[in-house]
């Protein structure tokens, strides 16, 4: 049958996706421009919300193409432009080299990451408890490790523990070579068995996941935007942690606490037990790991454990840029394990890379919102008010838009304008310092509520272990919600009732002090256009 260059041009767009998908990308770019010319700060919003839309669909198409085709008429139409894009990604540029190398690096980690875990998921088997080890776990490594890191340790262990059940459910021995994405080879009842385990691993993934909120909002190295508040209010890493701890503490305890309620009460998806059958499975393979173990494997357990101790310290006492800690532990592991191979390197970073690229053009669209404004008159808004409400509001704007966009971005946008109005003169310095608690927190918190608040989140979304555990865009909005009521609420409540108090007495006992003159005098630099 002939195939006119015209539909095979429409067949060849976006590949395999949905043809109702195709047709509303398309009329998204066919609209844009009309939009632009009539009013640019509608066009900008209409940007935003298509771009959430190529995330919320992340499973129909990878949000790189159609985001990328969006922004790049956005680049052309005018609603920014190449060079505030470029400086956007050079702002980040500490963000993207942690993705592209320390993700990489935790890849070679694997063996120790599967021995430990395996242990832990063998042994516990009560699921609640199970679940708050994942929690509480992710969140102490994201008060020292920058989420991403943590949630790439994360979906590896998930990703192995996922392989490991599907190679011998498809007849296959744990040696074997084995495609995990295809489930033709699974037959009844061990496809009933899969899809508990999948219920099973998207419970511990998504608490892994606001674990690393949970932590990370605690200290200056748990997420980007902590690196930059900090900065800018010249807070070394005991003081951040002690200024935020009367807000951060009671989260931590409520998200424990929620996550026990869920897990008793089956609630919003959570609560799947692992079968049996799996749990079989993983107790066999971990004996049959520990016989085949030799001296050099135990010796390769070893010196992981040593590397992971140098990125625990590394990190922690802020040695150098994350993305460069991690390119270190690329080194050192794979000296040390005897990887010298071009091939065998390469695939530590097919997992990071597709997701740096999104990443990039993420940063097109931030450069759209500072450029068409679209946040101004929220924070013109909340500057009006004082006391209290001003902590309130503060928290609130900054969790709201953390939700639509990057919490990274919306942080340093906020920060700087609160520095800029310290300068001024507009608010004493020791208003700024309780603003930047509430910037911070309501930067971290609040965004747990959909993946594009979080980069880790985006990440978990758009991995290999996604579409594997049947993780969808809502899925996960709908999995975080009762921690994003929870530990939305528990900040706010802090925020408006303790935070004045809890900050006064910390004064009282030396635990912080006064800081005099301005912010430290850096300034976030704004693009030359």
């Amino acid at each position: 049958m002939h195939t006119s260059p015209l539909v095979a041009v429409y067949r060849n767009f976006l590949g395999p996706a949905p043809n109702w998908y195709k047709q509303t990308i398309i009329v998204f770019l066919m609209i844009n421009p009309f939009l632009f010319m009539l009013n640019p700060y509608i066009a900008g919003w209409a940007l935003v919300i298509q771009f959430i839309f190529t995330l919320a669909m992340a499973l129909k198409c990878y949000p790189l193409q159609p985001g990328g085709l969006l922004l790049i008429e956005a680049l052309f139409i005018g609603m920014t432009s190449p060079e505030h894009m470029l400086y956007e990604i050079k702002t980040n540029l500490e963000v993207l080299l942690l993705l592209v190398f320390m993700v990489a690096g935790i890849y070679f980690m694997k063996d120790l990451l599967m021995f430990l875990f395996t242990k832990l998921v063998v042994k516990v088997r009560n699921k609640a408890i199970l679940s708050l080890s994942f929690i509480f776990a992710s969140a102490i490594l994201s008060a020292f490790l920058d989420a991403l890191t943590v949630v790439a340790v994360i979906i590896a262990v998930g990703l192995g523990f996922y392989s490991i059940y599907h190679k011998v459910a498809s007849g296959k021995e744990f040696h074997s070579e084995h495609d995990h994405t295809a489930d033709s080879d699974v037959s009844y009842p061990k496809k009933d068995d899969l899809e508990n385990f999948r219920a099973f691993l998207r419970n511990l993934m998504m608490h892994s996941a606001i674990g690393t909120a949970l932590g990370g909002v605690m200290t200056m190295v748990g997420e980007p935007q902590n690196l930059i508040i900090a900065d800018k209010a010249d807070w070394g890493f005991f003081e951040f942690f002690i200024r935020m701890s009367p807000i951060t503490i009671p989260v931590f305890i409520a998200g424990l606490a929620t996550c026990l309620l869920i897990e008793k009460a089956g609630w919003f998806g959570y609560g799947a037990k692992m079968p049996a059958a799996v749990r079989e499975i993983l107790r066999d393979y971990d004996a049959h790991m520990d016989t085949e173990r030799t001296p050099r494997d135990n010796a390769r357990l070893v010196v992981q454990a040593l590397i992971g101790v140098w990125l625990v310290i590394a990190l922690a006492g802020h040695f150098a840029s994350v993305g460069l800690i991690g390119l270190s532990i690329i080194v050192l592991a794979t000296s040390m394990s005897g990887i010298i191979e071009e091939h065998a390197l390469g695939k530590a970073f097919e997992e990071a890379l597709p997701f740096t690229a999104l990443l990039c053009v993420f940063f097109g669209i931030v450069a759209v919102i500072i450029d068409q404004g679209l946040f101004q008159p929220v924070i013109e808004y909340v500057l009006t008010y004082e006391g209290e409400t001003q902590l309130v509001l503060f928290y609130l704007a900054n969790g709201v838009l953390s939700m639509v966009s990057d919490n990274v971005f919306v942080g340093s946008v906020y920060i700087t304008e609160v520095a800029a109005a310290l300068e001024k003169g507009e608010i004493t310095r020791d208003e700024f310092d309780l603003l930047a608690v509430a910037i911070n927190t309501g930067t971290n918190l609040p965004s747990v509520a959909t993946p594009n608040g979080q980069a880790a989140f985006l990440f978990m979304l758009t991995s290999a272990i996604a579409p594997l555990l049947r993780l969808s865009y809502g899925r996960m909005v709908f999995m975080a919600l009762p921690y994003t009521i929870v530990l939305t609420i528990v900040g706010l409540l802090m925020t408006y009732f303790s935070l004045y108090e809890m900050t006064d007495m910390l004064y009282q006992y030396h635990l912080i002090e006064h800081h005099v003159a301005g912010a430290d005098g850096h300034e976030i630099e704004s693009p030359s256009h």
